[in-house]
């Protein structure tokens, strides 16, 4: 188990540290020139063989979270050492995960600020904030988790519910839009996705009775392409597993980002729960698309296929997740698999092709299914919804696992995602829709202390579910996980260590105590030939490499 070991940092670093006006819009801090090349769309296509560079929040279009690198190898991963530490400005907490650009980091401060700074020293080039109103709601935390990049631009989502696109060289913006309105609860905390010439982005402000969305918009010019409501309207006849109007309060936000295969040219995306969060009596049926990763066609927005991993859901477990590609085998055949752990603490494996149900497993505790049925739809246990004296359930409201990502490595052919085992207690309380106000209808408690639940970092088999090695982790953690060809998983925990473990036996290999909480994705990239890693913890960027 990871002990609770602290030490003082003596090692000396490089600060990037920004003293300027709170309410700035873009400014530069160094007049050196900042060694940008263009981000073709074929490089996003290739971005594997770039594994110097970190291109995209997930990695790459596969979001599988693992890089090519493997100057850090078990025998040299005790040797890492901090090389810089840019502090954040905002106190917030960082979630943010890097991407770097040939040497050009561009890192995301809450709620709304990206920073571009040398990858290599965490030397400030620009940073741009973008000002947000008084009167907006929204839920769960000012997050900010990152950008996306191509061409000649940076592309961030605001909390304001807006895009905002910028010069990667100066920080200067080239166009803005919004896309839906703040006052009603609309709200964005994920970085976009970037095709070809469009942006891929979703939305948050479930718990506001939202409507949720996935839109594209043309990267030139910001124009909106197209739009896929997560909750369909009366001319689809999937509007029938929606009670009455429930559908125009039904949430099914998109808080997360998604992911892409280029061969089926299809966006995947996990949406989230339905509205209002517990009290189903007011949206009777299976609550189409809530709960559900959805394939559209990258070019149209139509609908190809979905898969529903929770109907009906009263528990609050959006599936949101981040959809994990990999080519492997599965009963003796080479597949295209989509492999999802679930916060509902189910573990899924799908045919991407055709969204075909292959296999699910539990993954973390979980009370309130018997099993999933052969097309995966689960078999309830009676008696586990929210009540007004309030029921017992796992796995717990932050589920078996959540948004922070987790990692496949095609060297080990294992999923390694954080797990929880957990509960809650379920409570209902009736409430009404009114528009910018709160819309869950009750909510949860954990009936034990958390101290007393368990937390592990978790290797999974996609052709079995089963689990071939765990490493508990204390305290509970919500870090997101990487992996490298170095034979390496790296994560952190909520106390503020960062630590490597062998990617075939889960032992821990290295450490190091950061002193703020890991609520953040860790990432890898290379100058010069030389391999860092970073990670966001607390309310700075960390950034390790082997001694030169």
């Amino acid at each position: 188990m990871l002990c609770h070991r602290l030490f003082i940092l003596t090692t000396v670093f490089t600060v990037g540290l920004i003293l300027s006006p709170l309410h700035t819009q873009s400014q530069t801090t160094d007049n050196t020139a900042l060694p940008f090349n263009e981000v073709t769309p074929e490089r996003l296509l290739n971005a594997e063989d770039e594994p110097q560079n970190w291109l995209m929040y997930s990695g790459s279009y596969k979001s599988q979270r693992y890089s090519r690198l493997d100057q850090i190898q078990g025998q040299t991963v005790g040797d890492l050492e901090i090389q810089w530490v840019y502090q954040l400005r905002v106190l917030d907490r960082a979630e943010t995960t890097p991407l770097v650009v040939d040497g050009v980091m561009y890192i995301t401060e809450s709620p709304s600020t990206v920073i571009a700074v040398d990858a290599a020293t965490g030397r400030t080039y620009w940073r741009y904030q973008h000002e947000l109103p008084d009167d907006m709601v929204f839920c769960c935390g000012r997050n900010n988790r990152g950008v996306a990049v191509q061409g000649d631009r940076i592309i961030m989502s605001t909390l304001d519910a807006h895009l905002v696109a910028l010069d990667a060289k100066t920080g200067s913006v080239l166009w803005q839009i919004q896309v839906a309105e703040a006052s009603s609860g609309y709200s964005k905390t994920a970085a976009p996705l970037i095709v070809g010439d469009k942006i891929f982005t979703g939305i948050a402000g479930g718990e506001y009775g939202i409507r949720g969305l996935i839109d594209a918009y043309d990267l030139e010019t910001g124009t909106r392409t197209w739009r896929f409501n997560t909750t369909p309207g009366p001319d689809n006849p999937d509007n029938r597993t929606w009670s009455g109007d429930s559908w125009r309060t039904g949430g099914a936000a998109t808080w997360m980002t998604g992911s892409y295969d280029p061969e089926l040219n299809l966006v995947y995306w996990g949406t989230g729960n339905p509205g209002p969060d517990y009290d189903g009596t007011v949206r009777e049926g299976d609550n189409l698309y809530s709960d559900s990763v959805v394939a559209l066609d990258a070019d149209t927005g139509e609908l190809k296929w979905y898969f529903q991993f929770t109907p009906h859901d009263i528990h609050d477990w959006d599936s949101t997740q981040i959809p994990i590609l990999a080519d492997t085998t599965f009963e003796g055949e080479q597949r295209k698999l989509m492999l999802f752990p679930n916060r509902n603490a189910f573990f899924y494996v799908l045919d991407r092709e055709t969204g075909e149900f292959l296999l699910g497993t539990p993954y973390a505790k979980q009370t309130w299914a018997e099993r999933l049925d052969d097309d995966g739809r689960p078999v309830l246990i009676p008696n586990m919804e929210p009540t007004p004296e309030g029921t017992v359930v796992s796995p717990a409201i932050t589920g078996g696992s959540n948004w922070w990502s987790p990692s496949y490595s095609p060297r080990t052919d294992l999923l390694y995602v954080m797990a929880y085992d957990a509960e809650t207690r379920y409570f209902l309380r009736k409430t009404a829709y009114e528009e910018g106000d709160s819309f869950r209808a009750g909510g949860g408690l954990s009936p034990e202390p958390v101290e007393s639940y368990h937390r592990a970092v978790r290797a999974i088999s996609p052709q079995t579910g089963a689990r071939r090695w765990e490493f508990p982790v204390d305290p509970r953690s919500t870090s997101g996980l990487l992996s490298t060809a170095g034979d390496l998983v790296f994560g952190g925990t909520a106390d503020g260590s960062f630590f490597a473990l062998d990617a075939f036996t889960g032992e821990e290999l290295w450490y190091k105590n950061i002193g703020g909480r890991v609520h953040a994705g860790p990432m890898t990239y290379a100058v010069n030939g030389r391999q860092f890693v970073a990670i966001a913890a607390g309310n700075a960027i960390f950034s390790f490499a082997l001694p030169q």
